[in-house]
């Protein structure tokens, strides 16, 4: 007898960066009486707790060490080469919850608005951040679309896709709102029964300020109106919400320079360019790929591996080191992982700094350059304070741009310390753990971040 086909119930996912307990405050009014209105749990944090790793996990119901995704970037070991923010969608392994369902119901469509891992996968509609790299070294706004088409409909009316605001010293509730804008629009277009959208707007914020309320009252206010608007819309269409987070963000003001550590005790090498220094990973017996609170450390070999950890382990602000073995505990043995992987204490986080004097930092160190750049740079978000007339050389430089001479947006900071918010570790304290909002029932003590996944399906399903 030929089996029914599986209906699903019309589905959104808002992923809300950086949403935990501790950002609930007077300045998220709308967002903090619907969530008392619903089902409200907290997730446990996963090693480790950044944007593609986590994503990765709540789509596939994988560990790290099954899907692959065991940072934002990692060491091609082949190439020799580290790559950051990679966007194909088969670096995930792992069957897709919208290609579970696909199978069960041919007419089931996925909207997958600007999650990571976009380009290339097998969702039905899709969005993401993909700059033009012109020949003379201008970077310009855009995006990328599937279907093609889709990208000129959303730039004509809402604008081009406000890169510069999604990332950089600029970044503020414009990239968000724009989001929030195509999501809407695909969704009165396509119609389609999952809708996987990313609002990244608090992870600004929360990595200049930490949860220093007074300056986060304003981005608060504004996120909350996205949010409304956005919830507002998917209530008058009956979908079923479900409001998520990655991580939550909590203070920190130590950062811990592990590649100058490593440079320091002969395990790594640079190569000169000019009077810049780069680093060498293919010759270098040991270094590390920082990402935020967490540092991946590939070594030449096994006796390198027990160096490192010996090191590690006198380093103020290291809490965890792992050696392939030991991150067994933490689903995070892949090859991609580092040999060692070391997690900050709380209060701490990883640089990619591995020059010793600034004036040997290369050229792209200064700029908001995230694919160059060895490591995750939170830096990016500041204007270097001590460059004099510094907002006015930005202006005068965007003219020089404007009028199609060649220019250098150089004004990013060198200076680690300027940050105050990061994520990656498990935080001791339950007011950071991630956050997942539901129509089903939830159990109150928190939930795995493998079993998100579940939640989801249980929600598209419910009731059918």
């Amino acid at each position: 007898m030929k089996q029914p086909k599986q209906k699903f119930q019309k589905t959104v996912v808002i992923n809300v960066v950086g949403l935990s307990e501790s950002i609930l405050c007077e300045f998220t009014p709308f967002l903090k009486q619907y969530l008392e209105n619903r089902n409200t749990t907290r997730i446990q944090p996963m090693l480790p707790a950044v944007t593609t790793s986590v994503q990765s996990t709540y789509l596939t119901g994988k560990w790290p060490k099954d899907h692959g995704i065991v940072g934002n970037g990692w060491y091609d070991r082949t190439e020799s080469e580290i790559k950051f923010w990679k966007q194909s969608n088969p670096l995930v392994s792992g069957e897709k919850i919208w290609e579970r369902a696909k199978k069960l119901d041919p007419n089931f469509t996925c909207s997958q608005m600007f999650w990571w891992y976009n380009m290339y996968s097998t969702a039905d509609y899709s969005v993401t951040p993909r700059p033009q790299y012109h020949a003379d070294g201008v970077k310009a706004p855009d995006c990328y679309s599937h279907p093609p088409e889709l990208r000129e409909e959303l730039q004509k009316k809402f604008g081009l896709f406000p890169l510069f605001h999604f990332w950089g010293p600029n970044a503020n509730i414009k990239s968000t709102q724009w989001i929030k804008d195509a999501t809407i629009y695909v969704d009165q277009k396509y119609n389609p029964t999952l809708t996987l959208v990313y609002l990244p707007h608090l992870d600004y914020g929360l990595q200049k300020w930490g949860s220093d309320r007074s300056q986060m009252k304003q981005e608060l206010l504004d996120l909350d109106l996205v949010l409304e608007e956005l919830i507002t819309h998917y209530e008058k269409q009956n979908t079923k919400i479900v409001i998520l987070s990655e991580y939550g963000i909590s203070n920190v003001n130590t950062p811990i320079h592990i590649n100058r550590i490593l440079r320091e005790n002969q395990l790594l090498d640079v190569r000169k360019e000019r009077w810049y220094e780069h680093l060498d990973a293919g010759v270098s017996k040991a270094f590390s790929v920082s990402d935020h609170q967490i540092s991946h450390i590939y070594c030449k070999d096994p006796e390198t591996i027990q160096t490192v950890k010996r090191i590690a382990k006198q380093i103020p602000g290291v809490d965890l080191v792992l050696d392939k073995k030991e991150q067994k505990q933490f689903h995070l043995d892949h090859e991609r992982s580092g040999d060692v992987v070391l997690v900050a204490k709380e209060g701490h986080w990883f640089t990619y700094y591995y020059w010793l004097d600034d004036k040997f930092a290369p050229d792209y160190a200064r700029l908001v350059e995230i694919h160059r750049k060895p490591g995750y740079d939170p830096a990016e978000l500041f204007i270097d304070p001590k460059k004099k007339f510094a907002k006015l050389r930005v202006i005068l430089t965007i003219l020089r741009k404007k009028l199609g001479f060649r220019y250098l947006m150089n004004f990013i900071p060198l200076d680690a310390t300027l940050v105050k918010g990061s994520h990656g570790a498990l935080p001791k304290n339950p007011n950071f753990y991630p956050l997942f909002s539901a129509e089903i029932p939830l159990p109150k003590k928190e939930i795995s971040a493998i079993k998100v996944y579940d939640f989801i399906w249980d929600q598209m399903t419910n009731g059918i």
